[in-house]
């Protein structure tokens, strides 16, 4: 049986991996600047993460949810302490697409509502809600646009408020960091005016932190910057460093009933132990200092690149834009320099998604090695404009 071909591939095969660096099988190293869409929090190959995981699958790996699982518990306690959403519940799924569909629907039950709202350049999963909530219509097949979505801009809270005073949207959706969308940030008034309309007209909001949670964004949360309370909060990614976990986190508003959501694998003994090691790296190793002190300095090198258009993002959540498109420039920064960084929406910008655990040392050489590529470009297109 062949795999079904939906994923465009370059030609490296990571055979190990440590901290911030990927290795092949022939031990060439490449700086991982991505973490896998940004997946990869507090390092490739963490101990205290490759002790708690083997610690627990030697134990128990899986049970259902229908019997008592302490290691939930004390995972929704650490990220109540350690998010400060100390009043909300959490609801464990196994992936941000997951956690997404079940923020989407639970808005639904809770306000009895049907009509979504979200915004121009979002990602919010592949599943059918979630996917119908992502500003792309080649991912968007016939059943999912069945969901009703509206559509608009960052910042257009008139155009927001025209929609919600109609009294049929259950929720409004939001990146305030968007993702594979291309950087682009909200304002801080623009949130806040966001929140007093969703309670206004009954409508719960969606804070999507799948990409931008777990400390990505400086602070724990991406929405904590710019000081709202969201009705539900969905995480993943940096939430297992690699395996499998999403949630929700759900505020007390929103009350639960027995089957009300619910989920086989979610929550299960492993992904627990993942999660719960990853907080406690984070909390141990002032990860998410680390991340505002490197984008300090990120900033600093990317100030001194003429050839950049903007910089986009916050913490370790970052994009460069340039004037032209960059899929070569990142193709030769992968196979001349060793760098993995990634892709959007927007052609012409470059993610980049680190480890939380990433050094200035590591920027010194990504930075070195930009502008390497870049003076060849430059080159190879003078040369070409001469001849």
């Amino acid at each position: 049986m062949s795999l079904f071909d939906v994923y465009p591939l370059f030609d490296v095969t990571p055979d190990h991996a440590k901290d911030v660096y990927v290795y092949d099988a022939q031990g060439q190293s490449y700086l991982d600047l991505y973490g896998g869409h940004a997946v990869i929090s507090i390092g490739h190959s963490h101990p205290t993460y490759v002790e708690a995981i083997t610690s627990q699958v030697s134990k128990l790996g899986f049970y259902s949810n229908a019997i008592q699982n302490p290691l939930q518990k004390q995972l929704s306690e650490k990220l109540a302490t350690l998010s400060g959403c100390e009043d909300y519940h959490l609801f464990l799924c196994s992936s941000g697409a997951e956690a997404n569909e079940n923020a989407l629907k639970l808005a639904s039950f809770h306000t009895q509502k049907s009509r979504v709202l979200a915004f121009k350049n979002s990602f919010h999963g592949r599943t059918s809600a979630a996917v119908a909530a992502t500003d792309n219509a080649k991912i968007i097949a016939p059943l999912n646009a069945q969901q009703k979505v509206d559509f608009v801009e960052f910042e257009d809270l008139e155009a927001v408020e025209a929609i919600l005073s109609k009294n049929e949207t259950c929720a409004v959706i939001i990146e305030c960091i968007q993702g594979v969308g291309g950087l682009d940030q909200c304002s801080t008034e623009f949130c806040k005016g966001l929140e007093q309309l969703c309670k206004m007209y009954n409508t719960v909001l969606i804070a999507d932190e799948v990409q931008s949670g777990f400390g990505r964004s400086g602070d724990f949360f991406a929405f904590q910057n710019h000081h709202i309370t969201p009705g539900i909060i969905s995480i993943a990614k940096g939430m297992g460093n690699g395996f499998p976990v999403g949630g929700i986190m759900i505020h007390p508003d929103i009350k639960a009933s027995h089957g009300l959501l619910g989920t086989t694998f979610g929550g299960n003994h492993l992904a627990c132990a993942a999660a719960l090691s990853v907080l406690e790296v984070i909390e141990n190793e002032n990860l998410m200092d680390n991340a505002k002190a490197r984008y300090q300095t990120f900033l600093n090198h990317a100030e001194a690149v003429s050839e950049l258009k903007a910089i986009k993002g916050r913490g370790l959540m970052l994009g460069l834009e340039f004037n032209f498109p960059v899929a070569t420039l990142r193709k030769n920064l992968l196979y001349k320099q060793r760098i993995f960084t990634g892709s959007s929406k927007n052609p012409n910008l470059i993610r980049i998604l680190p480890p939380l655990s990433i050094k200035d040392m590591h920027w010194d050489l990504f930075f070195e090695a930009l502008h390497h590529e870049l003076q060849e470009i430059k080159l190879h297109t003078t040369t070409n404009t001469a001849t």
